[in-house]
């Protein structure tokens, strides 16, 4: 990556993004976050700058400056995405550890956070803003819709569909071939062994509706 980064979000997944950039070499120009509290302090070298919608800092962002968004909560996750692509015409930027393993032959969209030793697979498919975090595994075939959040050392077996806003909680095991519906939540430590419909919840070995 050429440009700078400035990113959205200056707790927890913001300082793993912080990170994943400085490690991959790439100028971050500064956080931005709504907490005021944190406004003018110091990360390191890099400054919380101000608020997520201070256009001061946002009309830097487009031919000169990408931006990453690195909040876990994905309806204002997806607000400053909606915010990116209609205020500034961008799409933020992938942001890959380099102990990552994203195959060639896979698919990838934009914005999303892979921490360390995150996998994904020959011919797998990660849509747009999900976040596989730390040792989270994508198998060949897989595919894994937008804004999905994958905890800690979950696999996600081969050819398994996770759809659109589901949440993977930490050391889950998705059996192959299973479907994660649209907003379903899989809670930590689960296998699940038969698919999920949209917006359940299910928890437990083998998991069960909660």
């Amino acid at each position: 990556m050429e440009n700078p980064v400035l990113i959205f979000g200056a707790k927890g997944l913001g300082l793993v993004a912080l990170d994943i950039f400085q490690r991959n070499n790439v100028v971050v120009y500064g956080l931005l976050d709504d907490d005021a509290s944190l406004h003018g302090s110091e990360i390191g070298e890099y400054s919380v700058l101000g608020n997520t919608d201070d256009d001061g800092f946002l009309k830097l962002i487009g031919k000169k400056c990408e931006a990453f968004v690195a909040i876990e909560e994905r309806t204002i996750r997806r607000d400053l995405v909606e915010m990116l692509n209609e205020r500034r015409h961008v799409m933020p930027v992938n942001a890959i550890h380099d102990t990552a393993v994203i195959s060639a032959l896979s698919e990838i969209g934009h914005g999303n956070l892979f921490a360390p030793r995150s996998v994904v697979n020959a011919t797998a498919k990660v849509g747009s803003h999900s976040i596989l975090q730390t040792g989270a595994i994508v198998e060949h075939g897989a595919e894994v819709g937008d804004f999905v959040n994958i905890g800690a050392g979950s696999v996600v077996g081969s050819n398994v569909t996770i759809e659109n806003d589901a949440f993977i909680g930490s050391g889950v095991t998705i059996i192959a071939g299973v479907t994660i519906g649209q907003g379903a939540s899989v809670g930590a430590g689960s296998v699940v062994v038969e698919s999920v419909p949209a917006g359940g919840r299910v928890f437990g070995n083998p998991a069960k509706k909660v």
